[in-house]
């Protein structure tokens, strides 16, 4: 029996994404930058400004550094194929002849694509299951009173484990806030 794959998202604001368009959009680092930065302003931006926000990300440089061919190399690939593509997939509105493009509602739904596209790093769930591991063992030593856990009371490794679920819980919180489209500073995939 075979199960229907459904190629579209339906996203919280009502909005339909085929998946396929969103990871044709998002493969682009120079889309996603443009996406970062229209998210980080909230609102209407014209092309010039978006142009100048990404030729930085992209050069390394801040936008008061960014040279005059690398701002027009972007200002014209922007207008020319990246917001027109993105346009047409719904996730920004873009008008060419007044240089205009805002973000759509549907950008509002594309964070976990971000997460698929973005840099490789052993994903969080191989790190759970590595937690949940150690947990077993630890717990598998307190149970047969093995080498060093003879020593220790049980609650001693127990709060060492719960401690260690904090701080990764905490640290996956404030990777997951620096990814989110639209954060403060670069885009996660800009070296700092």
């Amino acid at each position: 029996m075979s199960i229907p794959v459904a190629n579209w998202l339906t996203t919280s604001t009502g909005v339909e994404l085929e998946e396929e368009v969103v990871f044709s959009v998002l493969s682009n680092q120079r889309r996603r930058f443009a996406l970062h930065a229209l998210c980080q302003r909230g609102e209407t931006a014209e092309l010039g400004w978006l142009a100048k926000r990404v030729a930085a990300w992209e050069s390394g440089v801040s936008p008061a550094r960014v040279g005059s061919d690398a701002r027009k190399s972007c200002y014209v690939s922007l207008q020319q194929s990246h917001l027109p593509k993105m346009d047409k997939a719904g996730i920004v509105s873009f008008d060419k002849r007044s240089g205009v493009v805002h973000p759509t509602a549907a950008v509002d739904d594309l964070d976990i694509y971000f997460d698929i596209v973005a840099e490789p790093e052993i994903p969080w769930y191989g790190y759970y299951l590595g937690l949940a591991a150690v947990g077993v063992a630890l717990l598998i030593a307190m149970v047969t009173n093995t080498g060093l856990f003879r020593t220790l009371p049980d609650i001693a490794l127990m709060a060492s484990l719960v401690a260690a679920l904090v701080v990764s819980a905490l640290a996956h919180t404030y990777t997951a806030r620096r990814r989110k489209l639209g954060s403060d500073g670069p885009p996660p995939e800009v070296d700092q």
